[in-house]
């Protein structure tokens, strides 16, 4: 499994317990759209990633960031930098 892969992984893991409509996510899924996601829950979610990887994610990163995949990317570079 490559790095990309776990980080994939462990994101959607962590996506989890915020779903709470059930949405089968995939890295296409939009955090706003599919999974209607609201500001406050967008911020806990975020602050669990940086927790979980040890990073920060700007206001102007999350701002660019609307698909699970985007994160994973995102995450990815920050986890190396």
């Amino acid at each position: 499994m490559t790095d990309r892969n776990a980080t994939a992984t462990r994101v959607m893991a962590l996506i989890e317990p915020f779903n709470k409509k059930g949405i089968a996510v995939t890295e296409a899924t939009r955090f706003a759209q599919d999974l209607e996601w609201d500001s406050l829950t967008v911020l806990d979610f975020v602050a669990n990633i940086e927790d979980e990887y040890d990073i920060l994610i700007t206001m102007n990163q999350q701002a660019e960031i609307e698909t699970v995949g985007q994160l994973v990317d995102a995450v990815t570079v920050l986890k190396e930098a």
